[in-house]
C-alpha cells in the first residue's frame, strides 16, 4: 500500500460547493462509512451464523452474552462519536494544522481507555450478572464464558472507530473501509479455526467465537493505525506523538460534548432492547416474526448512518469555517440523500415483503405460517417508519456537527422513552394489539424523535446558529 493508492484519494471539494457540488461530497464520503457499517453487522451475524453450527443452545448463549457486550460498545460508540464534529470543527478552522486534530484524537483514545477498565470488570462477570437477571444457568455458564473472551475486543473496537473518525474528518474513509471488509474474512476464519477446530486448531467452542472476535478487533485497530501512521495524508498530524500525556481540558471538553451522545444513542438501542423483552412475553412466533423484521430495518438504517456520519463531518467544517450557507446546503443535501435511500427500502419492503422474509425462513412451509404472518404486519409498519427513522439519523448527524447534543439528548429521552415504548406497551397489552401495538410503539417514537431533531435543525440553521453550541 502506498500513498498513491485510491483508497486514500479523495475528491477535491471547494471550500463552499454548490448543491450539486455538496450532493458529491455527502455521497462520496457517506458510501464508503455506510458499507462501514455494514461490515460491523457482518462481523456479528457471521458469529450468530456460526454458533448456530454449534447446537441451538449455544446459539442461545452467544445471544445473551453478545446482549451485555453490545449494551456496552453502543454507550462507548456514542461518547467516542464526539470525536467526529470536534475533528471536522478544527479543521473547518484551522486548515492544516495539526496540533488541535492530534489533541482530539488523544483525547478519544483516553477516553476510550477509561471507559473500558470498568466495562472489563463489569463484563468479566457476565455470568453471575445473567444469573442475577434469573436465566438459566447453563445458557448463563456458557454466554459468561463467551463474554470472557470477546471482551477485550472493546478497547481495539473503539481504537479503530477514533482513527476511522479522523481519516472520515479528512474525508478519505477508504482505508477503513477496505481494512473492516478484510477483518469480516478474518473473522469468519478464525471463528472456523478457533470455534469449530479446523485447519489444525483446536476446538474452543464457544469461547473460540468470542476469541475470534477480539484477534479481529484487534488487527482492525492495529492496521489502521499503521495507515495513519505511514501514509502521507496522515502521518504529518502524527497522531500518537506524546499520546502518553493525556491533555485533562480537551478530555473535558470531549466529555462534555461526548455524554450526551451516549445517552442518546444509548436511549434509541435501549427502547428496542426492551422491545425484544415484551415481545417475548406474547409468544414465541411474535418474537421471531420480530427478529426477521427488525434484522430487515437495521440493514436499512446502516446507510443513513453513513449519510449522518458524512453529514457532521460537512457540516462541522462548514461550522469551523464560520459559514452559514455551506451549513445549511450540507445538512439539507445530506437529509435529501437519506430520504430518497429510504423511501425506496419502504417501497421494497411494500412491494416485496415476501421476498425479504425469505431470506429468513422458509415462507410455504407450514409450520412457519404464524410467524410470517407476523413478519408481514411488522415489515409494514417498518415500511412506515423507515422515512422517520432516517430523518432521526441524519437529523442527528446535522446537529451533531453543530455541536449540539444536550437537546439532542432529551428529544430521544421524550421520543423514545416517554411516548414510544409506554404507547407500545400500552397498545400490546391493556388493548390487547400484541406485537403490532409494540411496533406501533416503536414507530411512532421514531416519528416524535424525527420531528424533533428536524424541527430543531431547521431553526438553528435558518436562525444562523453555526458557531456555538446549545
Amino acid at each position: 500500500m502506498t500513498g498513491s493508492s485510491p483508497a486514500t484519494r479523495a475528491t477535491p471539494v471547494p471550500a463552499a460547493p454548490s448543491w450539486s457540488g455538496e450532493f458529491r461530497a455527502i455521497f462520496t464520503l457517506g458510501w464508503p462509512l455506510a458499507l462501514g457499517n455494514l461490515t460491523q453487522i457482518a462481523m456479528g451475524t457471521t458469529d450468530v451464523m456460526m454458533m448456530g453450527w454449534l447446537s441451538a443452545s449455544t446459539l442461545a448463549a452467544g445471544a445473551l452474552g453478545a446482549n451485555l457486550y453490545f449494551m456496552a460498545f453502543v454507550f462507548g460508540l456514542g461518547l467516542l462519536n464526539a470525536a467526529i464534529p470536534l475533528l471536522a470543527h478544527d479543521l473547518g478552522r484551522h486548515p492544516g494544522a495539526a496540533p488541535p486534530i492530534r489533541a482530539t484524537v488523544r483525547a478519544a483514545l483516553w477516553s476510550a481507555l477509561f471507559m473500558a477498565l470498568p466495562l472489563w470488570f463489569a463484563l468479566w462477570w457476565s455470568e453471575a450478572l445473567l444469573l442475577a437477571m434469573g436465566q438459566e444457568p447453563e445458557l448463563a455458564s456458557q454466554a459468561g464464558t463467551y463474554v470472557r473472551a470477546m471482551q477485550w475486543a472493546l478497547l481495539p473496537a473503539w481504537g479503530f472507530m477514533v482513527l476511522r473518525s479522523f481519516i472520515g474528518a479528512l474525508e478519505r474513509p477508504g482505508w477503513s473501509l477496505a481494512i473492516g471488509v478484510g477483518a469480516v474474512a478474518i473473522n469468519a476464519a478464525a471463528n472456523w479455526c478457533l470455534m469449530l477446530g479446523h485447519w489444525g486448531f483446536p476446538s474452543m467452542g464457544i469461547a473460540g467465537s468470542g476469541l475470534a472476535t477480539s484477534l479481529s478487533n484487534g488487527l482492525m485497530f492495529l492496521a489502521l493505525g499503521v495507515v495513519t501512521l505511514g501514509l502521507r495524508p496522515f502521518r504529518r498530524y502524527r497522531l500518537f506523538a506524546g499520546v502518553f500525556r493525556p491533555d485533562w481540558r480537551r478530555l473535558g471538553v470531549f466529555w462534555r460534548l461526548g455524554l450526551p451522545m451516549a445517552a442518546t444513542l444509548s436511549f434509541e438501542i435501549t427502547m428496542f432492547n426492551v422491545a425484544v423483552f415484551l415481545m417475548g412475553l406474547i409468544g414465541a412466533a411474535p418474537l421471531a416474526a420480530h427478529s426477521i423484521a427488525i434484522q430487515l430495518a437495521s440493514l436499512t438504517f446502516m446507510v443513513p448512518l453513513g449519510i449522518a456520519q458524512a453529514a457532521a463531518v460537512r457540516v462541522g467544517l462548514a461550522q469551523g469555517r464560520r459559514d452559514g450557507a455551506a451549513v445549511r446546503r450540507a445538512g439539507w443535501t445530506a437529509l435529501g440523500v437519506a430520504m430518497g435511500f429510504m423511501a425506496t427500502m419502504s417501497a421494497l419492503m411494500v412491494l416485496a415483503p415476501r421476498l425479504l422474509i425469505s431470506a429468513f425462513i422458509d415462507t410455504e412451509a407450514p409450520g412457519n405460517a404464524a410467524v410470517v404472518e407476523d413478519a408481514l404486519g411488522f415489515l409494514m409498519l417498518a415500511a412506515l417508519f423507515q422515512i422517520s427513522d432516517g430523518a432521526q439519523a441524519v437529523g442527528a448527524g446535522n446537529l451533531r456537527g453543530l455541536r449540539d447534543a444536550r437537546v439532542p439528548m432529551l428529544f430521544a429521552l421524550t421520543g423514545y422513552w416517554a411516548i414510544g415504548l409506554p404507547l407500545g406497551a400500552m397498545l400490546a397489552f391493556p388493548l390487547g394489539l400484541g406485537g403490532i401495538g409494540i411496533w406501533i410503539g416503536l414507530a411512532t417514537g421514531l416519528t416524535v424523535v424525527a420531528t424533533l431533531m428536524i424541527g430543531r435543525w431547521a431553526a438553528r440553521e435558518a436562525l444562523g446558529l453555526v458557531a456555538r453550541a446549545a
